[in-house]
């Protein structure tokens, strides 16, 4: 058998050694193309990273507005239930963890178990009022808020009331 440039029998070896080296040579990337993944890598992570403060800040709100308008009301009607009233301005959500001067045999709790009243997400305290102006049920309900994520009061604050 002759061994021509075209075939591919067992007996050519100098032509697959020929397609073997070819397709070896190909399977590596190059260092350009490794370069530009990695370019790519850290573009889209700086986007990534510059980006994710406005991705939780909205969150955030929804963190607080859970908190005035659920976390805390069933706390809240647990004390009300045992000691007859809600907490006063002066005690606080603090009197969901230890128990107010005056409350006696009544107070049942901690209604709250943490150590402390939570901070809403920028870390301030979140403010209550007893009795209430702005909830739904006035003067006999409560009222707590957080001033949200500019710490003072303003049009933006996040209430048991929205």
């Amino acid at each position: 058998m002759n061994c021509s440039e075209t075939s591919l029998s067992s007996t050519c070896t100098p032509l697959r050694s020929r397609i073997h080296r070819k397709s070896s040579a190909r399977q590596a990337f190059s260092l350009i193309e490794i370069l530009i993944v990695i370019a790519l890598i850290g573009a889209l992570a700086t986007l990534v990273i510059t980006n994710v403060g406005g991705l939780f800040s909205g969150q955030q709100e929804r963190i607080a507005k859970q908190f005035v308008s659920d976390a805390v009301r069933l706390p809240l009607i647990a004390y009300y239930r045992d000691v007859g009233t809600y907490p006063s301005t002066e005690q606080g959500l603090q009197a969901l963890i230890r128990a107010p001067e005056g409350t006696g045999a009544r107070w049942r709790g901690p209604y709250l178990e943490v150590s402390s009243v939570p901070l809403d997400p920028w870390n301030n305290p979140y403010q209550y009022r007893f009795p209430g102006e702005k909830n739904i049920n006035g003067p006999r309900g409560y009222d707590i808020w957080s001033f949200g994520p500019d710490g003072v009061p303003s049009e933006n604050d996040i209430g048991n009331w929205d």
